[in-house]
């Protein structure tokens, strides 16, 4: 059995999918795993009392409490630890997670560290994704699945979906249809990798 780590800042609606995912008949046996904690750097982020209610372990690690990145990255780090289990080190997955982390974080868990971003990558890589396609004229957006390397919101492809920009989206509404999909290749990735490592 393999442990997942968890990081989000918010809501957490990736981290609820892929906890409603990992519970759901039809994947028994394709996980060999378990969410085992969620950690935010918020302690405010809604997410982590609907992890409580699932019976997750939750922790706060307030990035506002460290002089700097670095030693946050390390208190993050050594949270996530915890969880780990002897000689079987945990999938940590970030999930609306909104911090940019350290070469050093990056390099611990690396082949381990995965995120989603809310644009086909690598394609309107930092925020404001949605946005940003609008005005540029794209005919598609999306979500894409990627490992997690010391440049921002790069990192190889584990997946992508598309969807369609509609003549009359806004922002919100092209980031809602985004985000159906993004509940959708974030928990098949995670299955697919799980398998393999």
């Amino acid at each position: 059995m393999k442990n997942i780590v968890i990081l989000i800042s918010g809501s957490g609606s990736n981290m609820a999918a892929i906890v409603k995912t990992a519970k759901r008949d039809d994947w028994a046996g394709k996980w060999g795993a378990r969410v085992a904690a969620v950690i935010s750097n918020k302690p405010d982020a809604k997410g982590l009392q609907w992890a409580n209610q699932q019976g997750i372990a939750t922790e706060v690690v307030a990035h506002k409490h460290y002089a700097n990145r670095a030693a946050f990255d390390t208190a993050l780090a050594q949270s996530i630890d915890r969880f780990e289990l002897p000689g079987n080190p945990a999938l940590v997955v970030l999930a609306g997670f909104m911090r940019i982390l350290t070469p050093d974080f990056v390099a611990k868990y690396q082949g381990r560290l995965l995120n989603i971003h809310p644009s086909l990558l690598p394609a309107f890589a930092g925020l404001h994704t949605h946005q940003r396609a609008i005005d540029a004229g794209c005919k598609f957006a999306g979500a894409t699945v990627h490992w997690v390397t010391t440049a921002l919101d790069d990192g190889p492809i584990l997946a992508q979906a598309a969807v369609p920009v509609l003549p009359e989206d806004s922002a919100d509404t092209l980031a809602a249809r985004v985000l159906t999909q993004e509940h959708l290749i974030y928990p098949q990735v995670i299955a697919d990798l799980l398998r393999k490592i």
